[in-house]
């Protein structure tokens, strides 16, 4: 604009200096006529700076809204968005120019272009029917991009020259080529596969071929960027393809799974072949640099993987120093109906640009079948595109035409070009279709004729390709038959070879290996596990940590607050390490902090995890005066010691939870801890819980060392904080409640390899579940002794009645089993009805595996006495029925076990304080009746 007002203005000195104001004359116009010519000069301005202003506004159209009308959908039966919206500012025909104030005739002016375009290339005006061509193949194309929405003018810009320069989607023939024989052995592997397996679900990538050198190209642009480690997720559709053509499993091994008379090896239940993963290091053939492909396990809850595979990537990048995400990357694969419809999703999103949670920028592709199993998209989602959940985070979006290889190609290449340059996530949407119903034996036609008919008449991609290559010159037919030739002998040699397998071992699948924790085979090192006890001095150093500030300056929380206040929290800390005492917090502080001198990570992460829910933890300090100052006194214990993180979370536990999963896989020597704001909000991570922790090693061959702190107890909080659940988590332990064991050798270290979650300190990793008290964090009772925790001690699982009980055991009329809390109740009640003589109560702190060695040793100590079990929880919740079953089995079915506590209900506890206490009361009365039970029947 300013060059058109500088001309203008140039031509009206000029004008007036030879036009002296008042003079007529031969040759000088009148003062009138210099009047009418100004007049005129500044409309015809005013014209063009508004022409100039409409064409920049249309410009800026195409940026927006191009992609409505992009050409998307290979099948040419659905918009991508749902609808047939065409934005009127779009100039679709040229009566549309008059939005702009322009007519037909305006379409060979020439015009000045703004610095937010790159449509001119090395031209700063252009005719507008050039400017209007060139937006329609930058936007509205194959291509359709996503962009304008980001609030940053810096990133806009570097979009815009990726897709606006004319000339810049251009292949090499060596590329082209490439491409080419990507797209064979994608198509031909599907082929294969359903010539040999006709009737076998397989979950086949047809209808959208073009996604194995999709993923090929974005590993190939990332590891020439200096990426050697990538992780991925992905659900079930194309996953063999995936094994076979990027990750490169062995393709006999792949084609065994289809074997029905294969042998499982006796490694656990197994999983389907199109959920198995895969880790693999083998050198990328385009960079020439070596590269490792993780491909994580997945259940058929879809987008489930998600903050698993983030949680991995991230883990790995913090144990390599990797803090801006220049060596290890993740990829996520996503179905069309599931990117929209799973709020897994949108959780995972929400951690990308967190601090602790972020891998810096992670490359998703979404697989558009533009159908969900059965359901229309149309009836699937609200939104326009299954891919808008990405705009909350800024991550730009590229639909793109999967019929459309090249164009494919190109956002790819631009996809993993953007995570190298800015770090942040970005998302694919491939458009394509699903040749087959969702899986080889379904049929489509039921729920979507018209789609089907048509999919029946498209030509396959590979055959577009082929022949636009051939046209062009850059293959021969003989050269493309030659290599399809090629990869179909290949498979054929592996088929062959695959006929020899006579055993399925999960381990050959496992996607997240320690090989230098395990032996060569798998098995751990050793089976004995060694005292855990601290030395009286390592107690004390940790102890006077806790409860100091260890930086000069640092003002924490008053003592002259009127709540409690971090000081006095730390002054009862100093007073219990000078008595030799430890409460839950303290204790805590020496479990974390020993592990941390012997150089083992420790990371706790969850919900306000920082301070704790109930205000007893505080491992994070904060200055009362300088804002964002803080103190992890944990990280100031030892001069080599390991790190210490603790991260409040988002709002959030399913993907945290899963992330949490995911950090955990990466190394054995790590403690990875998540912590629920109270126990049952774990609920809200349930599929993560059964599908991947409980599970996960049989399922996977997958050890995980994953720790849940699950607040728990009935304190009249009301349904919702008070249980976490623990029958749920009883109900899917795996040891047999009828199969009393055999206690030779190590038992108890054996019990524990054998089952599917418990304990931490080891020679192999299992998932521990620990119900964690609220009100004990601060019950006098709830202390225990140094000497507890000395040299030489281990955990208890079983504590055993230390008072006159122990010493009369013959006396004894009734032994109380319990767990928890409602220990303390009892034991305050047994002292005042003065019973202590005549009933016994035996704490269970290992609930799962069943202390099967530790019980049959008390039974055997009070064998005059009835057994009861005691818990505060409602009957049909809690631990009463798994323990049950297992104590009769101890007592060969030969004693009853008897129940006390809350009657069965709906809800896990009452809102109702007055309703809790006459609870409480009820079974505290029945628990030390002696008379109760006598005369019923067993």
């Amino acid at each position: 604009f300013f060059s058109v007002f500088q001309s203008w203005d140039a031509f009206f000195r000029n004008f007036h200096a030879s036009s002296p104001s008042g003079e007529a004359g031969e040759g000088r116009p009148s003062t009138l006529l210099q009047d009418r010519v100004l007049s005129l000069s500044l409309d015809m301005t005013q014209k063009v700076v508004e022409d100039h202003l409409a064409v920049h506004t249309l410009i800026r159209a195409y940026q927006i809204r191009g992609h409505h009308i992009a050409q998307l959908d290979p099948l040419g039966i659905l918009e991508a968005d749902l609808d047939s919206f065409v934005p009127s500012d779009l100039i679709t025909t040229i009566d549309k120019l008059g939005l702009y104030g322009l007519e037909e005739s305006d379409l060979n002016r020439s015009f000045q272009l703004p610095p937010t375009t790159f449509i001119g290339g090395g031209n700063i005006t252009l005719p507008l029917k050039e400017i209007i061509r060139r937006l329609e193949t930058s936007y509205c194309g194959h291509i359709g991009v996503e962009f304008m929405f980001i609030n940053n003018v810096d990133q806009c810009q570097w979009i815009r020259q990726k897709f606006e320069t004319p000339g810049i989607m251009q292949f090499t023939n060596a590329e082209k080529r490439t491409l080419l024989a990507r797209l064979i052995r994608s198509t031909r592997f599907e082929d294969f596969l359903a010539r040999k397996w006709s009737s076998e679900k397989r979950f086949g990538l047809e209808g959208c071929e073009v996604l194995i050198p999709a993923l090929k190209t974005i590993i190939d642009k990332s590891s020439a960027a200096g990426i050697d480690s990538v992780i991925m997720g992905m659900p079930h559709r194309g996953r063999l393809n995936v094994l076979a053509n990027v990750i490169r499993k062995d393709l006999d091994q792949i084609f065994c799974q289809f074997d029905p008379k294969l042998e499982a090896a006796d490694e656990g239940s197994g999983d389907v072949k199109y959920h198995l993963g895969m880790y693999h290091e083998r050198i990328n053939r385009e960079t020439d640099k070596d590269i490792t492909l993780s491909l994580m396990a997945n259940p058929s809850h879809l987008e489930a993987v998600d903050p698993v595979v983030q949680g991995k990537a991230k883990a790995e990048q913090f144990y390599r120093g990797d803090s801006q995400g220049k060596k290890v990357m993740s990829i996520l694969m996503h179905g069309d109906a599931a990117f929209a419809g799973q709020g897994v999703v949108y959780e995972t999103f929400h951690l990308s640009e967190l601090p602790s949670y972020t891998t810096h920028g992670t490359i998703h592709v979404v697989v558009n079948n533009q159908i969900g199993f059965t359901t229309d998209p149309r009836v699937a989602r609200s939104s326009p595109y299954p891919t808008d959940v990405a705009r909350v985070v800024n991550a730009p979006i590229f639909h793109v035409n999967a019929d459309d290889p090249e164009a494919v190609m190109y956002v790819c290449r631009v996809a993993a070009e953007w995570r190298t340059a800015f770090n942040k996530d970005v998302v694919i949407d491939l458009v394509c279709y699903r040749r087959f119903g969702h899986n080889e034996m379904d049929e489509p036609m039921f729920t979507q004729p018209l789609m089907y008919k048509q999919i029946r008449r498209q030509e396959h991609v590979l055959k577009k390709y082929s022949d636009k290559l051939i046209a062009e010159g850059v293959v021969t037919l003989q050269e493309f038959e030659e290599e399809v030739a090629k990869y179909d002998k290949i498979c054929e040699k592996a088929y062959t070879s695959s006929k020899d397998e006579k055993i399925l071992h999960i381990r050959h699948w496992l996607d997240s290996p320690w090989p230098d924790f395990f032996t060569a085979e798998g098995e751990p090192k050793s089976m004995s596990c060694v005292p855990s006890g601290l030395e009286e001095e390592v107690l004390q150093h940790i102890g006077h940590t806790a409860s100091s500030v260890p930086l000069e300056d640092f003002k924490i929380h008053p003592v002259n607050s009127k709540v409690t206040c971090v000081s006095r929290i730390l002054r009862g800390r100093a007073e219990l390490v000078k008595n030799r005492q430890l409460d839950w917090a303290l204790a805590e502080y020496m479990a974390l902090g020993s592990l941390l001198k012997d150089g083992i990570h420790v990371r706790l992460s969850g919900q306000d995890v920082e301070r704790g829910t109930f205000s007893h933890r505080h491992h994070v300090l904060h200055d009362q005066e300088v804002d964002k100052r803080i103190c992890v006194p944990m990280n100031h214990l030892w001069t080599n010691q390991a790190p210490y993180t603790v991260c409040n979370s988002s709002l959030s536990e399913y993907g945290v939870l899963g992330f949490e999963l995911g950090f955990a896989m990466a190394n054995p020597n790590a403690l990875i801890l998540w912590e629920a704001q109270f126990g049952d909000f774990h609920n809200t991570a349930q599929c993560i819980i059964d599908q991947f922790i409980s599970s996960g090693q049989a399922k996977w061959f997958r050890n995980n060392g994953i720790v849940l702190l699950l607040p728990h107890g009935m304190e009249g909080m009301g349904p919702e904080h008070s249980s976490a659940r623990p029958e749920r988590f009883l109900q899917m332990s795996n040891d047999d409640p009828d199969h009393f064991p055999d206690f030779s050798g190590d038992f108890e270290v054996h019990q524990l390899y054998d089952c599917n979650w418990i304990v931490i300190l080891l020679p192999f990793r299992k998932p521990l579940i620990i119900f964690t008290p609220k009100s004990l964090l601060r019950h006098p009772e709830a202390r225990s002794s140094f000497d507890d925790l000395a040299e030489g001690t281990n955990f208890k699982r079983l504590i055993s009645d230390e008072g006159p009980a122990n010493h009369s055991p013959s006396q004894v009329k009734r032994v109380i089993f319990c767990t928890g809390k409602v220990y303390y109740e009892l034991a305050k009640e047994r002292k005042q009805q003065k019973l202590e003589s005549d009933i016994a109560i035996i704490r269970l702190e290992q609930i799962s595996p069943f202390p099967f060695d530790l019980v049959r040793g008390e039974m055997e100590k009070y064998d005059n006495a009835e057994l009861v079990w005691c818990q505060e929880e409602h009957k049909n919740m809690g631990y009463y029925d798994y323990v049950r079953p297992r104590f009769l089995t101890v007592v060969a079915n030969e004693k009853p076990i008897w129940y006390v506590g809350r009657d069965p209900a709906a809800a896990p506890a009452t809102g109702n304080k007055s309703t809790h206490l006459n609870e409480l009361r009820r079974f505290m009365d029945t628990a030390f009746n002696l008379s109760t039970f006598q005369g019923k029947d067993l």
